[in-house]
């Protein structure tokens, strides 16, 4: 098996002192991909290298910035067979999902792209006479982006791609569960013909993680750090750059409510429920992790979500539930269960599981007490709030740490709309699933689901410095 080397000044080198780590299929525990495991100077290497790029990349006009970013998507799609494989092989995943991330970070890049003319400025009318007063967007510098392994292909492009189309060079960090697959998004930037020193890749070994990071983060050239991934690493990230003073965008957890009012359609609702928790295994952060249920319509709904979910058989190949990311998420999922099944939750479907082919789970009558109720089980275990009444239901949706996605389901757009308006969430979709992503949206969280958002011009925003610069056309008077 081939090594997979870090990509530093469009150069593949291993590590200095020679280390690797390894992955293994979740399934199978089958060897499937040998990295670099980089230490902090070769991560500092990458930093530097994309520190001299960028006076030539910032400077770069946008006609050439776009050509080039979709000719990466183009490369991206060519590649899917390839992408699918890996993915499956590293993360366990579907071949359903491991498509739809392919096709997805292909529009992220196109989007990418088409915004490379979008980055504009304002002029501000002045007080002082012959003063041209101008806002300006300019590129930031180096962008060091860490993207987790549970949407690999989609959130690995994310990281970069806006960053890119802003004129900045970047860092890609592969998550160590998955190196073959982000290796091979920075494989698909260098085939399209990016500069030398543009596209940065480190991958490390997991013991390494906080050492490597730090390094990078500390570094003056690094302007922008964008993390995807858990809520207690992202509190550790945001810490680390504020001791640095450096922004940072973070997307993290959720504990997306799915609220079904007594006027839904139920089988829409039932239909979107079920693909909005158990695609991927769950294992998305918008997924639907607390369904919330108006008793007036509560029987019947689970009944139906129920029959849905008996439907969906965990498996390998062309399953669209596949495995868990590892036994550490079982455990976890098996936890869950024995806590809410102790304090009084009856179990529709499903149960513990004894390796990562995990079937889809749903506990009735979750209350307060136990502890699928709050935490993130990441995972196909999902419980089932009943409630009375709207109010019942915003607060329900309202009771938790996290604000990512959530979904409303009733008949009465306006009603649902008012809901909507009150649940805690960056995203909220009306009779539509908490799992739903395009690449031009706003996408962000509140509370302890993130800082900031991707996409549109919200990307432009988060990747760029603006800047106040004035031209006095005339000369100008002093008082002294």
């Amino acid at each position: 098996m081939t090594t997979l080397h870090l990509h530093i000044n469009s150069e593949n080198i291993a590590a200095q002192d020679g280390r690797t780590f390894e992955r293994r299929n979740p399934v199978t525990g089958q060897l499937v991909s040998t990295a670099a495991a980089a230490s902090p100077q070769d991560a500092l290497q990458a930093v530097e290298a994309a520190s001299r790029a960028f006076a030539a990349w910032s400077a770069t006009g946008p006609g050439e910035r776009r050509a080039l970013l979709n000719k990466a998507a183009d490369e991206l799609q060519a590649a899917a067979p390839a992408f699918i494989k890996a993915m499956m092989e590293e993360t366990g995943a579907s071949a359903l999902w491991a498509g739809f991330n392919v096709m997805t970070a292909a529009g992220i890049l196109r989007e990418a792209a088409a915004i490379t003319t979008q980055i504009a400025g304002e002029v501000i009318p002045s007080d002082v006479p012959g003063n041209v007063s101008m806002a300006l967007r300019q590129a930031a510098g180096v962008v060091l982006g860490i993207a987790p392994w549970n949407a690999p292909v989609i959130l690995g492009v994310r990281a970069i791609a806006v960053p890119l189309a802003c004129g900045n060079t970047v860092i890609l960090k592969g998550s160590e569960l998955c190196p073959a697959t982000h290796r091979m998004i920075v494989d698909a930037f260098e085939r399209a013909g990016f500069p030398a020193g543009v596209v940065n890749f480190i991958t490390h070994a997991p013991e390494d993680a906080g050492a490597v990071v730090e390094a990078m983060v500390a570094h003056k050239a690094v302007r922008r750090v964008n993390f995807t991934g858990s809520t207690k690493v992202g509190k550790i990230i945001a810490l680390l750059c504020a001791q640095h003073l450096k922004p940072a965008l973070l997307e993290l957890g959720g504990k997306a409510p799915f609220v079904v009012l007594d006027d839904a359609d139920l089988d829409q609702a039932a239909d979107a429920a079920a693909f909005g928790a158990f695609l991927h295994s769950g294992q998305i952060c918008m997924s639907t992790e607390r369904i919330i249920v108006d008793e007036a319509v509560a029987d019947e709904f689970v009944e139906r979500l129920a029959a849905r979910a008996r439907q969906l058989q965990p498996g390998t190949g062309d399953s669209p539930i596949a495995s868990v990311i590892d036994m550490a998420t079982v455990h976890r999922c098996n936890a869950l269960i024995d806590d809410a099944l102790a304090k009084g939750a009856t179990l529709l479907c499903g149960g513990k599981a004894s390796n990562t082919l995990m079937a889809p789970t749903l506990l009735d009558h979750v209350t307060p007490a136990m502890k699928i109720y709050r935490e993130e089980s990441f995972g196909p275990v999902k419980g089932i709030v009943r409630v009375s009444g709207t109010d019942e239901a915003v607060r329900c949706a309202n009771d938790n740490d996290y604000g990512l996605s959530s979904a409303v389901f009733s008949r009465d757009t306006a009603r649902a709309l008012g809901i909507a308006q009150r649940i805690e969430s960056g995203i909220c979709h009306i009779n539509g699933p908490t799992v739903h992503d395009e690449p031009q949206m706003h996408f962000g969280g509140v509370k302890n689901s993130g800082i900031g958002h991707f996409g549109g011009q919200s990307g432009i925003a988060a990747f760029t410095d603006l800047r106040w610069v004035t031209l006095q056309t005339s000369p100008r008077h002093y008082p002294f």
